[in-house]
């Protein structure tokens, strides 16, 4: 079991700038998106989309032991899923 995290570590590694990248760019395109239109924004979209940034982000700081990353990103993941599930009205 432990084999496949292996492997995506390793990828992750690899490849981390490109990776961290991307998600900083993915956390832009979405806070932007919401600040540009605002109450119109498509919310689910926003916080799927940006629980996925978070994610990638979250599992960067671990790959590279930084505590402090790893704890901020994981809170955006926390918050991630409170805004999915108040986007999808799970939660009022």
């Amino acid at each position: 079991m432990i084999l496949p995290f292996t492997k995506v570590n390793s990828f992750i590694a690899s490849n981390m700038k490109a990776l961290e990248m991307t998600g900083v760019i993915m956390r832009i395109f979405s806070f932007g998106l919401v600040s540009w239109l605002g109450p119109q924004s498509p919310f689910m979209f926003v916080w799927i989309f940006n629980s996925i940034d978070a994610v990638l982000l979250t599992w960067c700081a671990v790959v590279r032991k930084d505590t402090a990353y790893t704890l901020l990103n994981g809170f955006w993941i926390a918050i991630g899923l409170i805004g999915i599930a108040r986007a999808g009205g799970f939660l009022g």
